[in-house]
């Protein structure tokens, strides 16, 4: 693989072997927008509980750069036999790829697994000095593929600065687009309603007596306020959503009681309880400046309880924790009655075959215009009220 003088490119098969501050030094360098889903705790707790690893078809490889022995530069990467649990759908290449002869799998996929939230994924110093860094990773990242004998890498939900560094590096730009809130210095919830047009407003409040009319009780959990059995009846909120969902749920019991253990002060729990019993749940994590939704479930179904406890409750909890924003996954136009706006995503790809990649760009370039109609396009449909027009003068 290239290497800069004095840096060289390693691959560790576990994060057990990369030492957490290291890491973490470079996956969170500024407090204030940090990202729990690049935290070393939270990817180790996919490794140590069985989520990923060789059953699961997510085959850690991460990718770091070292120089004089220091860790400079990192990447979470999984060598993958399949497309599931990525969001990020390519589905459609694979079987064309196929059909014309070629092998699509195994594929290096850059990403935190079963997790559709924005975040780095070239880990490096900011600024400046990250460059060489960055530089060694994209470029080492392809290189590796073409060593194992791997048909590209992807780097899925990206930031848009690391989506801007891998282009210059030969990868193929993709965008997509989340329903992302934003917090515009609201000091309650109500501060939020009178944002919203009168008929919006309505259907909010309307939704949020429904949720609650059969004498359910929302309870906020987290730090040390979660406990086991939460885990439990959580749980089973999750494997109800997943069976639907998914067929087999990507995440095992094990898995959260290890965030638990390792990232309590950065879990959130929305529960909801009837009669004493948990009924259903959200499982949020705190970042720096944004509340990220990620699993949500219920053993008894009530009129838009969905609503109250993945979104609502989230901004609430955002308003009264001055959040910047909420992140509430993927997909889902739903959201934006909600008060969640269209927001662009990004994702890069190095396609190792060059017939293959020469029909990936021509692709990518008609998907990127349409992504952005259709962007546009729903923010037209935003449930905020209009500014008036200027006058004429």
């Amino acid at each position: 693989m290239g290497e800069a003088v004095g840096a060289r490119v390693e691959i560790a098969t576990s994060l057990a072997t990369v030492e957490a501050a290291a890491w973490n030094a470079l996956a969170n360098p500024e407090p204030a927008t940090y990202n729990p889903f690049v935290d070393h705790a939270f990817l180790t707790a996919l490794e140590t509980s069985g989520s990923v690893g060789n059953r699961s078809g997510w085959i850690p490889r991460h990718l770091l750069i070292r120089e004089d022995g220091r860790l400079v530069g990192a990447m979470p990467a999984y060598a993958k036999l399949h497309s599931q649990g990525e969001y990020v759908f390519d589905h459609g290449w694979a079987d064309a790829y196929h059909r014309a002869g070629g092998q699509y799998y195994p594929k290096l996929q850059i990403a935190v697994p079963f997790t559709p939230v924005p975040g780095p994924r070239l880990l490096t110093v900011p600024g400046p000095a990250g460059d060489a860094p960055r530089a060694l990773l994209a470029e080492g990242a392809a290189q590796f593929c073409r060593q194992a004998g791997m048909s590209g890498a992807h780097v899925t939900f990206c930031s848009e600065a690391d989506w801007n560094a891998l282009a210059t590096h030969g990868y193929l730009k993709r965008t997509d687009q989340q329903f992302h809130w934003s917090n515009e210095g609201y000091e309650t919830f109500d501060d939020f309603l009178a944002a919203l047009a009168s008929r919006k407003r309505k259907t909010v409040r309307k939704e949020r007596e429904q949720a609650l009319a059969a004498g359910l009780e929302i309870v906020w959990l987290s730090g040390s306020e979660i406990e086991e059995a939460h885990w439990d009846a959580f749980f089973e909120f999750y494997m109800d959503t997943g069976s639907r969902k998914w067929g087999r749920p990507y995440l095992n019991r094990r898995f959260f009681s290890e965030l638990g253990s390792s990232m309590a002060e950065r879990c959130l729990l929305i529960m909801a309880k009837r009669d004493g019993r948990w009924i259903a749940g959200a499982l949020n994590l705190i970042g720096g400046d944004c509340l990220y939704g990620r699993y949500w479930g219920a053993v008894e179904h009530h009129p838009c309880l969905h609503f109250e406890v993945c979104y609502y409750q989230a901004i609430a909890y955002a308003i009264r924790h001055k959040l910047a924003r909420v992140e509430a996954g993927a997909q889902g136009e739903h959201k934006l009655a909600r008060g969640y706006m269209p927001t662009a995503t990004y994702s890069a790809h190095w396609i190792a075959d060059p017939a293959l990649r020469r029909a990936i760009a021509r692709y990518l370039e008609e998907e990127r215009r349409h992504v952005a109609e259709q962007r546009d396009m729903l923010a037209e449909f935003a449930p905020y009220r209009k500014a008036p027009a200027p006058e004429d003068a």
